[in-house]
């Protein structure tokens, strides 16, 4: 996230109703600085490329491209736009999946406007956040464990051959810019700290696989 004082957040949800209280709610916080919004992912994407929000929240159910899908494409287009997720949901399956789709936060709708304003706190300050009742079916039966998306993975196995970020780029027609986004996120999710450290998860991995 850059380097300043307020979180400028980027809302999608297509319930006009929605989005009209959470833009009330969330507005009047000096930390936040609602720059866009849009009724569903195909409309957004464009927009959060133009406007570079640090943080998006959006809805699960959408009509065209559903909020796991749209992280899932964040993801792979701006890694650095962090999303948090807004679901009627708390099946585990749902946050498994957006969870692996690049989410960072997973919170219901029906929480309180407080849990909502923490979500977003903690996914912009690096962190992640799950509604205390989705954590709870998430994790009842598992422990946790990170998880990578797909790109990551397919990142990490790259690594893991001995490719630089470079050969990296050009093996999947990303920039190196994006690449090296990636090795952070990757890094982030193991709680590795050195690129050495990286490679030899990478190298074990590989085997592994």
């Amino acid at each position: 996230m850059r380097n300043h004082d307020t979180i400028r957040l980027f809302l999608v949800d297509d319930h006009p109703l929605v989005r009209d209280g959470l833009r009330a709610r969330l507005s009047s916080l000096p930390e936040i600085d609602i720059v866009g919004e849009a009724d569903g992912a195909a409309e957004a994407l464009p927009m959060i490329e133009a406007l570079e929000p640090d943080l998006v929240l959006a809805d699960v159910g959408m009509k065209d491209i559903n909020g796991i899908e749209l992280a899932a494409r964040l993801q792979e287009r701006q890694p650095q736009v962090r999303v948090v997720m807004l679901s009627m949901y708390d099946n585990p399956e749902y946050v498994q999946q957006a969870l692996q789709a690049g989410a960072r936060g997973y919170v219901l709708k029906d929480a309180p406007a407080s849990e909502i304003v923490a979500a977003i706190g903690a996914v912009a300050a690096g962190g992640t956040f799950l509604s205390p009742a989705v954590s709870k079916r998430l994790f009842r039966n598992q422990a946790p464990r990170p998880l990578l998306t797909p790109r990551e993975s397919e990142i990490l196995s790259a690594l893991g051959r001995g490719a630089s970020s470079k050969e990296i780029a050009l093996e999947l027609g990303l920039s190196v810019r994006t690449v090296e986004a990636h090795r952070q996120s990757i890094k982030r999710r193991l709680g590795i700290e050195g690129q050495a450290e990286l490679i030899k998860y990478a190298v074990e991995h590989a085997r592994k696989h």
